[in-house]
């Protein structure tokens, strides 16, 4: 697909990934997951809400698909942990974390779908030990745009999207695969987000 794609929605940006290339990637992510594991039995998938959260079930269900093993999916709220929650207030956006497994021992690998400060990482970080002490952390994104403020590392990445630090990207999933598209607006974003 050509990155200068018009965006479906009409709100005046770039799509940068449509629906094909968002599930090429994802696909890719998964396999590399398998392939990087020694044991899939020991690997817990943490999906950050809420562009974690459809991420997070299509892993799951194409690790599945690869390796006939079904990895535990989690959710991880992660409000509470934000370094602005003093200033910005806790969201009514805020939602429980589930998290129907132990994690101490595990390789947990977080779930997001777009990286960019490495802040909502962090927080990720944060949350995750107040649930346990796993073997490992590791980090899986749809979209790395760089921009980090934090020393954060993804491990699995869909894509790298080189962006200006105030655009704004958005990853747009649909339940039945239909019209997905990750789209860059010029200028629009928020500097601090995460």
């Amino acid at each position: 697909m050509s990155e200068q794609s018009s965006d479906p929605a009409g709100n005046g940006g770039r799509v940068i990934l449509d629906g094909p290339a968002i599930e090429r990637a994802i696909r890719r992510i998964a396999h590399e997951i398998v392939e990087r594991s020694e044991s899939l039995g020991e690997l817990v998938l943490l999906a950050i809400p809420a562009g974690g959260v459809p991420l997070g079930k299509r892993l799951q269900a194409y690790i599945r698909e690869v390796s006939g093993v079904e990895v535990p999916l989690g959710k991880l709220d992660i409000t509470l942990y934000r370094d602005d929650v003093a200033t910005a207030g806790a969201s009514s956006n805020m939602s429980a974390s589930h998290m129907p497994f132990d994690i101490t021992d595990k390789r947990v690998i977080l779930v997001d779908d777009v990286l960019f400060t490495g802040r909502t990482t962090r927080a990720a970080l944060d949350a995750v030990v107040d649930f346990g002490r796993p073997r490992s952390i590791q980090l899986a994104v749809l979209v790395d745009r760089g921009h980090r403020e934090l020393p954060i590392k993804v491990d699995f990445v869909g894509k790298n999207v080189p962006t200006a630090r105030r655009d704004d990207v958005r990853v747009e999933f649909s339940q039945d695969g239909g019209n997905e598209f990750v789209l860059v607006r010029e200028g629009e974003g928020d500097p601090c987000a995460s």
